[in-house]
């Protein structure tokens, strides 16, 4: 590991100005933030990550929950995973999210990190984290290693030339389900971005995987009010029943309708590059019967865009039957 120098910040604003005027970050050097640390630690280790400067955010007070006036709710980014899965108002009204959280890691790992963490979570490709291989998302212009080498848990939507590489957070794909909203806080104020919009593919520049601009820190996340009856669900399948991340999983949000489907909203994850929402999948769903017959088109159109690189073309039907599985079980009003 790198030596580096340590910050620890009081405020918000404390924060984001030690970032600025870092000596070190002046001289065009590299500022990171730690919250719980369970990424950047590691990748720290792993000379992957090597920041010159780290400013600790733990004291900033961005560790609640709380009920909004149109009823929703705002998740402070120091929440704790666990402290968030765990949390009665989440499990009772996003319930996707709970059981997304509970699924990912192990309890020591989600007792650490937290919800700002999990939105910046970096891919577990094997390429990007050893060094001496080839990685455009971490040495942009070096090559792809994964395209013709081990890929067999990586991406098949969302991909480019450059980058195969899969986000691995189960949390944001229930946020995504969910229609999050991400606020952050830089040099130029603070501004809230649809969780839509904050992850970038990787096209020609994987190295960017985020809107973010460097200062920028993440605050809070807020969670719009369900309409009433709504029932959410999360199924991840995996090679392990633990400590695993997702071959493919699915975050369904389903509002019943009159004679059938009234709104639905879909995100998959371990298959896409970002966590991916599949409205093509909405739309076949939207005002229609819950039946099988419909299930398995919508998991079609989710997966008509899908391209496998030989070792992960298994992906693309186990994700299409994970989703069909999540949209029979929500559909039901019970737990996959």
């Amino acid at each position: 590991m790198k030596t580096f120098a340590l910050q620890r910040s009081e405020s918000v604003e404390q924060a984001i100005a030690m970032a600025a005027r870092s000596p070190t970050a002046q001289q065009g050097a590299t500022v990171r933030f730690l919250a719980g640390g369970t990424t950047l630690l590691d990748l720290m280790k792993l000379n992957v990550e090597q920041p010159d400067e780290v400013v600790q955010l733990r004291r900033l007070g961005l560790d609640t929950i709380e009920t909004q006036p149109d009823g929703g709710v705002r998740i402070g980014a120091l929440v704790t995973n666990s402290a968030l899965a765990h949390d009665p108002l989440i499990v009772a009204r996003y319930q996707v999210l709970s059981e997304a959280l509970l699924s990912g890691a192990s309890v020591q790992l989600r007792n650490m990190a937290t919800t700002g963490g999990n939105l910046l979570q970096r891919t577990r490709c094997v390429y990007f984290r050893d060094t001496t291989m080839a990685c455009n998302k971490r040495v942009p212009g070096s090559g792809c290693a994964a395209q013709g080498g081990y890929h067999r848990n990586l991406a098949v939507l969302g991909t480019s030339e450059h980058c195969i590489a899969s986000n691995p957070s189960d949390m944001n794909v229930a946020l995504m389900a969910l229609d999050a909203t991400i606020y952050v806080t830089g040099h130029d104020g603070t501004r809230a971005i649809p969780i839509r919009d904050f992850f970038l593919l990787p096209g020609a520049t994987p190295h960017l995987e985020t809107v973010l601009a460097p200062g920028d820190l993440i605050t809070h996340v807020t969670l719009p009010p369900l309409p009433a009856g709504t029932r959410s669900t999360y199924l991840k399948l995996r090679d392990r029943a633990t400590y695993e991340f997702a071959l493919a999983s699915s975050a369904v949000v389903f509002t019943p309708g009159e004679g059938g489907i009234g709104r639905v909203a879909i995100a998959l994850g371990g298959v896409g590059t970002i966590p991916w929402r599949a409205p093509e999948a909405e739309a076949v769903l939207t005002g229609q019967a819950a039946t099988m017959e419909n299930f398995r088109a919508a998991a079609a159109a989710a997966l008509r865009d899908a391209r496998g690189h030989g070792e992960n073309d298994f992906k693309i039907e186990l994700a299409r039957r994970c989703l069909v599985h999540a949209l029979q079980t929500v559909s039901k009003g019970g737990q996959p």
